[in-house]
């Protein structure tokens, strides 16, 4: 059978599934009815491809992704007169796709990266980016020369923090500094945020701190334009910063420059407590504010001439001014996803208004996202890409019923059922926004905004009618520095957005804290939402129940009992009440929030001393009671003989040398160094199941230089 045999019927399934006498009858009339909506899917498989790469234990051979996509691509061929199985075929050779541009990409910006502690010593390099941030500011470099490392070692490029104090240098600049530098941090908890494997990606061989005043050796113009774009954005950043150092300004830097490290701790915990971190970057609703603005603005001033608006193209003029703003202001904001796709969906749309289509369409989220996914497939596992293509591919989906109806109610409406509408369909965008991006705030952050809908009911509008008007204008009067009263505007509008901030993120219950959700709910979950968005037919509510299951997941998946830091000082263990006692060391807080927080809770208790039901400790060592476990955490050397004769399980941050003949577990320095963070889960009848960091990433390409010394 095929598509066009059945498109006749298309509109009764029920018949089409009788003549059949088969349930994939009813399925394949369906999928014929569905057939516009195939394209849709075409991002969608990319990105499965990318999730099996990243996903993988072991690097593949490098032949293993082109030669499924030949395989595929021969198997489609051979089966063209099979439509189904055809089909199937290439959405092999798309998954084959996916799976080797993230292969390739991968080869593509590998670098050197340390495999131990450098320094402290004098280095050279050329300050490629400042970064301004909230605790001082940072330096990107290249073009390096680390004295002690072999040229074929030297990192493509490296971060160092400055002290504070220091006078920054210009970008493009080449400097000497006395510095220290280590490998990329790995996770602190199995499962946890990987930033070598994102430091991988961005080039970055090494991270360190700067032990000395810097030197200016020469300016570098090789490769000058992207130097002064990188510099300018740095100097707009200062130059609002210097107007307002306070959180009005620090807004108003992220919405010109897309920069967000500057931003305070305190005013970002509020801003995603509200639900409003979105707005902090530049995303689709910025890029649509900035292309309206300029795509009306322009049209109306034609129009007010008739001989121009009679003889001209205004609407295509007007469209081309617009592309031309929206690019320069993604170019001068600092790259990310967000902007990135929301440039290519702003560059499409305006190019269809240029060729008389729709604008506004499925198939224009469909197109952005394979561009993405083929330039920058790292970019799929990001909460940055997940969220803003959730959002707009659920507004879309919600609009394409949403319109008929309110076409149809208008008809004849008055002016107050026509504000209703108009209303309705404002808390109707905001529900389904927090809705579609609510399980990756969940998944990356493990947390959730439940009263954002009320936030961004008053913020976006005041963001909208106030604040990126004055952003357009600061950027038409920065090149005659008469921006001053333009940031003005904005930041008095910003003032508004930070109030409203700071008081939905005080409401009691604002935010709620949730454990960790698993990889398969989260996959289930983005599954069941994509399933519901793409199609249009009954059967895409089957993407519900998935959603809902992958949702819950985070509460089916028991936390940890005991969580070991790879050096060994901090651990934390399940007390009888469900929450976690933990026993640390100053300097060591990154490691105690991130368990906090993907645990679900807000605080830990202190590890109890004495003796206790399920916890304690004594002199020399700390003790956790499971039913058929006993499990011994060991400090002091004086600890070691008790635990290796009493423990089933023994957790020590001391090498052990000797015979430790009871404990059926030994987790010692060695394993701690080697595999990092433990994280272990105390079952009946003895059994225990053990992750480790080094587990969890595999040996890929950005672990493959990794050392003892590397996690020290």
């Amino acid at each position: 059978m095929s598509l066009t045999a059945v498109r006749g019927s298309v509109h009764d399934p029920e018949a089409g599934a009788h003549a059949n006498g088969r349930w994939s009858g009813r399925g394949f009339v369906w999928l014929a009815a569905e057939q516009s909506r195939l394209i849709l899917w075409l991002p969608v498989m990319l990105a499965i491809g990318v999730g099996l790469y990243f996903d993988r234990a072991t690097e593949p051979p490098s032949w293993s992704g082109p030669l499924a996509m030949l395989v595929a691509g021969a198997a489609a061929l051979g089966l063209r007169r099979r439509p189904v199985a055809a089909g199937l075929a290439l959405v092999g050779v798309l998954i084959a796709l996916g799976f080797s541009v993230a292969q390739w990409r991968a080869v593509r910006v590998a670098a050197p990266v340390i495999t131990a502690r450098w320094g402290p010593a004098e280095l050279t390099g050329r300050v490629i980016a400042v970064e301004v941030r909230a605790e001082g500011r940072r330096l990107i470099l290249d073009q390096l020369s680390l004295p002690g490392l072999e040229p074929a070692r030297v990192p493509a490029r490296i971060r160092i923090k400055l002290r504070e104090g220091s006078v920054a240098p210009i970008t493009g600049e080449r400097i000497a500094v006395r510095a220290q530098l280590v490998p990329p941090p790995v996770p602190v908890v199995p499962g946890g945020y990987d930033f070598a494997r994102w430091a991988w990606f961005e080039r970055l061989g090494a991270v360190g701190s700067a032990r000395g005043a810097l030197r200016v050796l020469s300016r570098d113009d090789v490769g000058a334009w992207r130097l002064w774009l990188v510099a300018a954005r740095t100097a707009l950043v200062e130059r609002v910063l210097a107007l307002d150092p306070g959180p009005a300004g620090q807004v108003t830097a992220a919405l010109l420059t897309g920069e967000m490290g500057h931003i305070a701790p305190e005013l970002m915990s509020a801003m995603r407590d509200s639900g409003l971190a979105h707005l902090l970057s530049i995303s689709g609703l910025h890029i649509t504010l900035v292309a309206g603005i300029v795509f009306f603005a322009v049209r109306r001033l034609l129009a007010l001439a008739p001989p121009l608006a009679l003889n001209w193209p205004v609407k295509k003029i007007a469209a081309v001014t617009a592309f031309a703003a929206i690019s320069l202001y993604a170019l001068f904001a600092a790259p990310g996803v967000p902007t990135t796709r929301a440039w290519v969906m702003g560059s499409i749309v305006l190019l269809a208004v240029l060729v008389d289509r729709s604008p506004v369409s499925m198939r224009l989220v469909a197109w952005a996202a394979a561009v993405i996914v083929l330039t920058m497939p790292e970019a799929v596992l990001g909460p940055s890409f997940q969220m803003s293509f959730a959002a707009v591919l659920a507004l879309i989906a919600t609009w394409e019923v949403w319109a008929p109806l309110q076409r149809r109610w208008r008809e004849g409406a008055g002016p107050l059922l026509r504000g209703g509408l108009g209303l309705a369909g404002m808390l109707l965008t905001t529900l389904v926004a927090s809705l579609a991006t609510a399980p990756f705030g969940i998944y990356h952050f493990n947390r959730l905004a439940w009263f954002g809908i009320v936030a961004n009911l008053i913020a976006v509008p005041l963001t909208s009618i106030a604040v990126m008007p004055a952003a357009v204008l600061v950027f038409l009067l920065l090149p005659f520095g008469l921006e001053a009263w333009a940031l003005g505007i904005m930041n008095l509008g910003n003032e508004f957005v930070v109030a409203i901030a700071r008081s939905v993120a005080s409401w009691p219950r604002a935010a709620s804290a949730w454990p960790a959700m698993p990889d398969w709910g989260f996959v289930a979950t983005i599954g069941g939402g994509v399933w519901l968005c793409l199609w249009t037919r009954r059967w895409r509510l089957l993407g519900v129940p998935a959603v809902v299951i992958g949702m819950a997941s985070a509460w089916i998946e028991p936390i940890p009992d005991v969580l070991a830091s790879a050096d060994g000082r901090v651990l934390a263990a399940r007390d009888d009440h469900g929450g976690l006692a933990m026993r640390s060391v100053p300097g060591a807080q990154l490691v105690q929030e991130t368990w906090l927080r993907r645990s679900g809770l807000a605080t830990a208790s202190e590890w109890p001393r004495g003796d206790g039901a399920v916890l304690g400790c004594t002199r020399d060592l700390c003790w956790v009671e499971r039913p058929g476990h006993r499990v011994a955490i060991v400090s002091q050397a004086r600890g070691l003989a008790t635990g290796c004769r009493e423990a089933t399980l023994l957790i020590t941050s001391l090498d052990v040398w000797r015979d430790c003949p009871a404990p059926l577990w030994l987790i010692d320095r060695t394993a701690l160094r080697r595999d990092g963070a433990h994280a272990l889960w105390l079952g009946a009848g003895g059994a225990v199941q053990i992750a480790t960091v080094r587990k969890m990433r595999g040996a890929r390409p950005w672990t493959a230089g990794e050392t003892r010394e590397a996690r020290k």
